[in-house]
Protein backbone atom coordinates (compact mmCIF):
# COMPACT_ATOMS: atom_id res chain seq x y z
CA UNK A 1 0.00 0.00 0.00
CA UNK A 2 1.18 3.39 -0.80
CA UNK A 3 1.23 5.99 2.34
CA UNK A 4 0.15 9.79 1.50
CA UNK A 5 0.86 12.80 3.03
CA UNK A 6 -0.61 16.45 1.75
CA UNK A 7 1.85 18.47 3.12
CA UNK A 8 0.10 22.42 2.61
CA UNK A 9 2.94 25.13 1.93
CA UNK A 10 2.56 28.51 2.95
CA UNK A 11 2.23 31.82 0.56
CA UNK A 12 1.80 29.37 -2.55
CA UNK A 13 2.30 31.22 -5.80
CA UNK A 14 1.54 30.10 -9.69
CA UNK A 15 3.01 27.35 -10.96
CA UNK A 16 6.27 27.79 -13.12
CA UNK A 17 5.78 27.51 -16.57
CA UNK A 18 8.50 24.32 -17.92
CA UNK A 19 11.22 24.65 -15.55
CA UNK A 20 12.40 22.59 -12.68
CA UNK A 21 11.00 25.33 -9.78
CA UNK A 22 9.50 23.63 -6.31
CA UNK A 23 10.07 26.91 -4.72
CA UNK A 24 6.48 28.23 -6.01
CA UNK A 25 3.36 26.56 -6.64
CA UNK A 26 0.71 24.72 -4.03
CA UNK A 27 0.56 21.65 -2.12
CA UNK A 28 3.37 19.33 -2.01
CA UNK A 29 1.96 16.00 -2.27
CA UNK A 30 4.12 13.15 -0.72
CA UNK A 31 3.81 9.37 -0.99
CA UNK A 32 6.25 6.14 -0.48
CA UNK A 33 5.61 2.75 -0.32
CA UNK A 34 7.31 1.79 2.45
CA UNK A 35 5.57 4.14 4.68
CA UNK A 36 5.70 7.61 5.88
CA UNK A 37 7.13 9.18 8.99
CA UNK A 38 6.49 12.80 10.79
CA UNK A 39 9.39 13.57 13.53
CA UNK A 40 7.56 16.46 15.26
CA UNK A 41 10.76 17.28 16.92
CA UNK A 42 12.28 17.72 14.04
CA UNK A 43 10.04 19.15 11.99
CA UNK A 44 10.62 16.73 9.20
CA UNK A 45 8.21 14.60 7.01
CA UNK A 46 10.55 11.62 5.71
CA UNK A 47 9.40 9.18 3.20
CA UNK A 48 10.48 5.37 2.74
CA UNK A 49 10.79 3.73 -0.99
CA UNK A 50 9.99 4.41 -4.10
CA UNK A 51 8.79 7.86 -2.69
CA UNK A 52 7.39 10.74 -4.68
CA UNK A 53 6.76 14.33 -3.73
CA UNK A 54 4.90 16.26 -6.97
CA UNK A 55 4.00 20.16 -6.71
CA UNK A 56 2.20 21.44 -9.30
CA UNK A 57 4.10 20.17 -12.87
CA UNK A 58 7.64 19.23 -11.13
CA UNK A 59 7.40 15.91 -9.59
CA UNK A 60 10.88 14.02 -7.64
CA UNK A 61 11.24 10.72 -7.49
CA UNK A 62 13.50 9.06 -4.97
CA UNK A 63 14.12 6.03 -2.82
CA UNK A 64 13.94 8.64 0.54
CA UNK A 65 12.37 11.54 0.21
CA UNK A 66 13.03 14.01 3.96
CA UNK A 67 10.95 17.12 4.16
CA UNK A 68 12.01 20.22 6.55
CA UNK A 69 8.95 22.59 7.50
CA UNK A 70 8.88 25.60 9.86
CA UNK A 71 5.71 27.12 11.31
CA UNK A 72 3.91 30.19 10.08
CA UNK A 73 2.07 30.79 13.50
CA UNK A 74 -0.70 27.88 12.73
CA UNK A 75 -2.22 26.90 16.42
CA UNK A 76 -1.50 23.09 15.67
CA UNK A 77 1.93 22.23 15.08
CA UNK A 78 1.61 19.07 11.95
CA UNK A 79 2.38 18.79 8.41
CA UNK A 80 -0.97 18.69 7.49
CA UNK A 81 -1.98 22.15 8.53
CA UNK A 82 -2.16 25.18 6.32
CA UNK A 83 0.30 27.18 8.24
CA UNK A 84 3.33 25.32 7.99
CA UNK A 85 6.25 25.68 5.18
CA UNK A 86 8.46 23.16 3.59
CA UNK A 87 11.65 25.00 3.27
CA UNK A 88 14.09 22.35 2.40
CA UNK A 89 13.58 18.93 0.25
CA UNK A 90 16.26 16.27 0.29
CA UNK A 91 16.12 12.48 -2.01
CA UNK A 92 18.98 10.23 -2.04
CA UNK A 93 18.94 7.21 -4.61
CA UNK A 94 17.88 7.23 -8.05
CA UNK A 95 17.42 10.41 -8.15
CA UNK A 96 15.30 11.80 -10.65
CA UNK A 97 13.00 15.25 -11.22
CA UNK A 98 11.16 15.99 -14.32
CA UNK A 99 8.50 18.48 -16.22
CA UNK A 100 6.72 17.95 -19.46
CA UNK A 101 10.17 19.27 -20.68
CA UNK A 102 13.16 18.90 -18.00
CA UNK A 103 14.54 16.12 -16.14
CA UNK A 104 17.49 16.09 -13.91
CA UNK A 105 19.05 13.30 -12.67
CA UNK A 106 21.81 12.08 -9.82
CA UNK A 107 22.21 10.45 -6.84
CA UNK A 108 21.51 12.82 -4.36
CA UNK A 109 19.40 16.33 -4.35
CA UNK A 110 18.57 18.86 -2.13
CA UNK A 111 16.46 21.78 -2.88
CA UNK A 112 16.88 25.12 -1.38
CA UNK A 113 12.72 26.78 -1.41
CA UNK A 114 14.09 29.92 -0.19
CA UNK A 115 17.06 30.63 -2.44
CA UNK A 116 14.99 28.50 -5.16
CA UNK A 117 18.44 26.49 -5.99
CA UNK A 118 18.63 22.58 -6.56
CA UNK A 119 22.10 20.84 -5.82
CA UNK A 120 22.93 17.02 -7.67
CA UNK A 121 25.92 15.55 -6.65
CA UNK A 122 26.65 11.77 -7.36
CA UNK A 123 26.79 9.61 -10.30
CA UNK A 124 25.04 9.88 -13.43
CA UNK A 125 24.30 13.99 -12.66
CA UNK A 126 22.47 15.06 -16.05
CA UNK A 127 19.91 17.84 -16.96
CA UNK A 128 18.45 17.33 -19.71
CA UNK A 129 15.87 19.46 -21.88
CA UNK A 130 14.48 18.77 -25.20
CA UNK A 131 17.72 20.70 -27.19
CA UNK A 132 20.28 20.03 -24.56
CA UNK A 133 21.82 17.81 -22.18
CA UNK A 134 23.91 19.47 -19.43
CA UNK A 135 25.89 17.04 -17.45
CA UNK A 136 29.13 16.81 -14.85
CA UNK A 137 31.14 14.60 -12.54
CA UNK A 138 31.19 16.61 -9.03
CA UNK A 139 28.06 18.38 -8.86
CA UNK A 140 25.29 20.11 -10.56
CA UNK A 141 23.69 23.38 -9.76
CA UNK A 142 20.46 24.92 -11.27
CA UNK A 143 19.42 27.89 -10.31
CA UNK A 144 15.75 28.22 -10.99
CA UNK A 145 14.62 31.65 -10.47
CA UNK A 146 18.14 33.13 -12.48
CA UNK A 147 17.53 29.98 -15.23
CA UNK A 148 21.25 29.04 -14.67
CA UNK A 149 23.48 26.05 -14.49
CA UNK A 150 26.59 25.25 -12.96
CA UNK A 151 28.13 22.10 -13.59
CA UNK A 152 31.71 21.22 -11.88
CA UNK A 153 33.87 18.10 -13.12
CA UNK A 154 34.11 17.14 -16.67
CA UNK A 155 31.02 19.46 -17.72
CA UNK A 156 29.92 19.11 -20.42
CA UNK A 157 26.87 20.68 -22.79
CA UNK A 158 25.83 18.38 -25.54
CA UNK A 159 22.91 19.29 -28.29
CA UNK A 160 20.32 17.63 -30.05
CA UNK A 161 22.46 18.16 -33.08
CA UNK A 162 25.79 16.99 -32.16
CA UNK A 163 27.34 19.95 -30.41
CA UNK A 164 29.90 19.45 -27.86
CA UNK A 165 31.06 21.97 -25.22
CA UNK A 166 33.61 20.81 -22.48
CA UNK A 167 35.29 21.94 -19.56
CA UNK A 168 36.65 21.65 -15.71
CA UNK A 169 33.79 23.77 -14.86
CA UNK A 170 31.08 25.72 -16.81
CA UNK A 171 27.74 28.31 -16.36
CA UNK A 172 24.65 27.64 -18.45
CA UNK A 173 22.21 30.52 -19.25
CA UNK A 174 18.93 29.40 -20.25
CA UNK A 175 16.37 32.04 -21.56
CA UNK A 176 13.55 33.51 -19.46
CA UNK A 177 10.79 31.30 -19.71
CA UNK A 178 8.04 33.42 -21.47
CA UNK A 179 10.89 34.28 -24.27
CA UNK A 180 9.94 33.97 -27.88
CA UNK A 181 11.49 30.54 -29.51
CA UNK A 182 13.19 31.12 -32.51
CA UNK A 183 12.00 29.05 -35.74
CA UNK A 184 13.43 26.11 -36.06
CA UNK A 185 14.60 25.85 -39.35
CA UNK A 186 17.10 29.49 -38.90
CA UNK A 187 18.15 28.55 -35.31
CA UNK A 188 21.46 28.20 -34.54
CA UNK A 189 22.47 25.06 -31.83
CA UNK A 190 20.36 25.14 -28.92
CA UNK A 191 18.73 28.67 -29.66
CA UNK A 192 15.65 28.61 -27.74
CA UNK A 193 16.46 26.65 -24.31
CA UNK A 194 20.15 27.93 -24.40
CA UNK A 195 21.03 31.50 -24.19
CA UNK A 196 24.97 31.44 -23.58
CA UNK A 197 27.36 28.82 -22.09
CA UNK A 198 30.71 30.29 -20.07
CA UNK A 199 33.53 27.37 -19.93
CA UNK A 200 36.40 27.63 -17.43
CA UNK A 201 39.88 25.17 -17.57
CA UNK A 202 40.57 22.28 -20.18
CA UNK A 203 37.90 23.60 -22.40
CA UNK A 204 37.09 21.57 -25.68
CA UNK A 205 34.35 22.55 -28.34
CA UNK A 206 34.10 19.89 -31.40
CA UNK A 207 32.76 20.20 -34.54
CA UNK A 208 32.16 18.24 -37.08
CA UNK A 209 35.82 17.91 -38.74
CA UNK A 210 37.62 20.51 -35.61
CA UNK A 211 38.57 20.15 -32.00
CA UNK A 212 39.47 23.07 -30.26
CA UNK A 213 40.62 23.44 -26.70
CA UNK A 214 41.76 26.71 -24.43
CA UNK A 215 41.79 28.10 -20.70
CA UNK A 216 38.68 30.07 -21.57
CA UNK A 217 35.51 30.31 -23.86
CA UNK A 218 32.11 32.00 -24.02
CA UNK A 219 29.69 30.60 -26.31
CA UNK A 220 26.69 32.45 -27.68
CA UNK A 221 23.54 30.34 -28.78
CA UNK A 222 21.97 33.78 -30.62
CA UNK A 223 24.85 33.26 -32.95
CA UNK A 224 26.10 30.11 -32.71
CA UNK A 225 29.61 31.48 -31.95
CA UNK A 226 32.09 30.64 -29.71
CA UNK A 227 35.11 32.35 -28.39
CA UNK A 228 38.14 30.72 -26.88
CA UNK A 229 41.09 32.38 -24.93
CA UNK A 230 44.43 31.12 -23.70
CA UNK A 231 46.29 28.68 -24.95
CA UNK A 232 44.09 28.27 -27.95
CA UNK A 233 44.48 24.67 -30.14
CA UNK A 234 42.37 23.87 -33.39
CA UNK A 235 43.58 20.54 -34.45
CA UNK A 236 42.17 19.08 -37.51
CA UNK A 237 43.37 15.41 -38.35
CA UNK A 238 47.32 15.85 -38.12
CA UNK A 239 47.13 19.56 -38.37
CA UNK A 240 46.94 21.57 -35.46
CA UNK A 241 47.17 25.25 -35.04
CA UNK A 242 48.19 27.45 -32.15
CA UNK A 243 47.63 30.85 -30.58
CA UNK A 244 46.17 32.40 -27.39
CA UNK A 245 42.26 33.21 -29.06
CA UNK A 246 40.16 32.17 -31.34
CA UNK A 247 36.50 31.85 -32.74
CA UNK A 248 34.39 29.00 -33.25
CA UNK A 249 31.29 29.22 -35.65
CA UNK A 250 28.94 25.99 -34.74
CA UNK A 251 26.99 26.78 -37.34
CA UNK A 252 29.11 26.24 -40.37
CA UNK A 253 31.92 24.34 -38.04
CA UNK A 254 34.71 26.74 -39.20
CA UNK A 255 37.08 27.80 -36.17
CA UNK A 256 39.92 31.02 -37.26
CA UNK A 257 42.70 31.61 -34.64
CA UNK A 258 42.46 35.60 -34.10
CA UNK A 259 46.36 36.78 -33.45
CA UNK A 260 45.75 40.18 -31.28
CA UNK A 261 49.42 40.97 -31.55
CA UNK A 262 50.31 37.25 -30.39
CA UNK A 263 52.24 34.60 -32.12
CA UNK A 264 50.16 32.32 -33.77
CA UNK A 265 51.81 29.02 -34.86
CA UNK A 266 50.76 25.71 -37.01
CA UNK A 267 51.73 22.30 -37.62
CA UNK A 268 50.53 20.99 -40.52
CA UNK A 269 51.34 17.00 -42.15
CA UNK A 270 51.66 16.58 -44.99
CA UNK A 271 49.58 14.60 -47.51
CA UNK A 272 50.51 10.88 -47.62
CA UNK A 273 51.05 9.37 -51.55
CA UNK A 274 49.51 5.49 -52.22
CA UNK A 275 52.53 3.85 -52.80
Amino acid sequence: MIARALILAALALPASAQGINLSRGGPIDIQAQDGIEWRQEQRVVLARGGARAVRDNVSVSAERLLARYRGQGATTDTPLAGGNQIWRLEAEGGVRIATPTDTATGDRAVYDMDQAVLVLTGRDLALATREQRIAARESLEYWSNRRMAVARGNAVVTTTDGRYLGADTLVAYLPPENAARPAARNAPPGQGQLDRVELFGNVEIRTATEVVRGDRAVYSAATGMARLVGNVRITRGDNQLNGEEATVNLVTGVSRLVGGGARVRGVIAPQQTPR
